[in-house]
């Protein structure tokens, strides 16, 4: 009887693997949301990606539903209709108000946020003294509120977020009460820490200088409802000025679409 001889089959070739899709820092996917049943949306089918590491400006006319988006992705509010995701297990948040413990020094600020966290006692004074130093604020950490300036405050409050070691961090008009100067220097100072930290910044303002000194995206928000109407990719290093003849043009561009849109809803 004749024998044959078995050998293995070759192997086969496996296919490349198909690159595995960045997941992003915020989806938002026809996002509702109504205040009164039977009254006007403040925000109808809104879809909005940020990728990490990305600074998106959301720029729009008072009432339009910025605030109410933003606290929408921090999780504050759910919406009444459409689906949020964010990677971040809890977005960092700043506002407007830098909202700071009068009692407590500008290191003990940035303290508390560390504690919420769970950072050790013998680790939190070292840590919020790096995260004062991050935002130039080197030898104002045993300052009280009262003896800080504005932008010094606002800077106590950016290192008391960034405290909270999110990749994600929403800022909703953080520097409108500050002077034109402070508000020049502390975008410097934003931009010089989202590069360093990496971070995903969503940024509300209603400020087309501001968005586009910022923000390498700026989203035009309209009103009543609240929607997106139209984006911008600015591929322009920082930092920027006004004055630069590319930024400048894309500012007027900006501008007449956002007076086009409240023209339209008359505020």
């Amino acid at each position: 009887m004749s024998t044959r001889s078995l050998t293995e089959a070759p192997p086969l070739e496996q296919a490349p693997r198909p690159a595995e899709a960045v997941r992003p820092a915020v989806q938002v996917d026809g996002v509702s949301q109504l205040f009164q049943r039977g009254g006007p949306p403040v925000l109808q089918g809104v879809d909005l990606t940020v990728a990490p590491g990305e600074f998106v400006c959301l720029l729009g006319a008072s009432g339009c539903g910025k605030s109410t988006l933003l606290n929408l992705i921090a999780g504050l509010v759910q919406p009444t209709a459409g689906h949020i995701e964010v990677t971040a297990r809890r977005p960092a948040l700043m506002f407007q108000e830098p909202a700071l413990l009068p009692w407590l020094t500008a290191a003990g600020n940035v303290e508390l946020a560390l504690r919420a966290r769970g950072v050790g006692r013998g680790e939190r004074r070292q840590e919020a003294l790096r995260l004062l130093h991050l935002v130039n604020l080197d030898g104002h950490g045993g300052k009280r509120v009262h003896e800080l300036s504005g932008g010094m405050r606002q800077r106590v409050a950016l290192a008391r977020a960034l405290a909270q070691d999110s990749s994600v961090l929403l800022m909703d008009e953080p520097f409108a009460a500050l002077d034109a100067i402070t508000r020049d220097v502390l975008h410097q100072e934003l931009t010089r820490v989202w590069g360093e930290q990496g971070l995903s910044i969503v940024f509300v303002t209603h400020n087309v200088r501001e968005a586009v000194q910022l923000g390498q995206r700026v989203v035009l928000m309209g009103s009543r409802p609240g929607r997106i109407v139209r984006e911008w990719q600015i591929d322009i290093s920082h930092p920027r000025t006004i004055e630069s003849p590319a930024v400048g043009a894309l500012a007027a561009e900006i501008t007449s679409e956002l007076h086009q849109e409240i023209s339209r809803h008359g505020h």
